[in-house]
């Protein structure tokens, strides 16, 4: 059965982003969250991005006005059991995630493919938790959703080919392209980029430079985009630290131990960019470093 329809479950940064695409790739989304003001919140997101791919001439007026109309917002989780694959964005806490999947298993179709966005967390043992394991897949989309062009593809022990290639499929449409990775801890891209992060933060806890000259030197020096620091805000240092934990639980190698100063920033709620502070302050405008 080819997929036509898609649910969201979660409208924070990722579920916002991965409707748009999937509205634009034409799509049929069914976007929900428990909280209304985040479905409104998500909605104004999707049409003033699709604006700016329409100013930059990436897409026509028409394409977007086509895939805001796609795009149905619910609270109610039953109404996003009527899709063909659904994917579940929501927090990386895995308690979550069950209990998401626990509640919307008695209104599934047969067919219905059941995915996670998590960047890090066993496919297998949240696959364990539904009565479909082989129709779950781990859907990993990188962030900013509309810009990154990887998805990470991740079967589980018990997930069948067919799963997977349909959902291949849906990231073919899209533009995208897949990487299969097997599921391990945090995956690919965040089983190297993470403790990457980390090491930068250990780099700034012991002293050996300060935020903007480990944040220069990686940029200029390595080429990146974007500093490893100015990275970590914008991940979220929150999801930075769950991850951390899911490599130093998953593979019992001190390696992947958290550094205190990353503990010490998520207990004071300076998370990055969506708390304002983090390793910069986002309070003023001009970002500046809080160390």
């Amino acid at each position: 059965m080819s997929i036509s329809r898609i649910g969201i479950i979660g409208a924070g940064q990722m579920g916002t982003g991965i409707a748009h695409v999937m509205a634009l790739a034409n799509y049929d989304v069914i976007l929900n969250d428990v909280l209304p003001e985040n479905l409104i919140t998500a909605k104004t997101t999707i049409s003033q991005n699709l604006d700016r791919q329409v100013s930059a001439n990436k897409i026509s007026v028409d394409e977007a006005s086509k895939a805001m109309s796609l795009v149905k917002t619910s609270v109610d989780l039953e109404a996003v059991a009527n899709t063909d694959l659904i994917i579940e964005a929501v927090n990386e806490e895995e308690e979550l995630k069950r209990k998401v999947f626990l509640s919307i298993m008695p209104y599934l179709g047969e067919h219905t493919v059941l995915t996670s966005n998590t960047s890090s967390i066993s496919i297998t043992r949240l696959a364990s938790s539904t009565d479909r394991p082989e129709k779950f897949l781990g859907f990993h989309f990188m962030n900013p959703v509309p810009i990154m062009q990887l998805v990470e593809l991740i079967p589980g022990i018990a997930t069948t080919q067919d799963t997977f290639e349909k959902c291949a499929a849906v990231v073919n449409r899209l533009g995208k392209t897949v990487a299969r990775s097997e599921d391990f801890p945090a995956f690919i891209v965040n089983r190297i980029l993470i403790p990457m992060i980390n090491e930068a933060i250990y780099t700034l806890y012991e002293g050996v430079g300060s935020v903007e000259a480990i944040d220069t030197s990686l940029k200029l020096g390595a080429n990146h985009p974007m500093g490893p620091l100015e990275l970590a805000d914008f991940i979220g240092l929150d999801t930075c630290l769950a991850i951390m934990n899911v490599l130093h639980d998953g593979l019992a190698d001190t390696k992947y131990r958290p550094c205190p100063l990353l503990n010490k920033y998520v207990e004071a709620g300076w998370l990055g960019r969506k708390s304002k502070r983090g390793f910069y302050d986002y309070r003023t405008g001009t970002p500046s470093p809080t160390r």
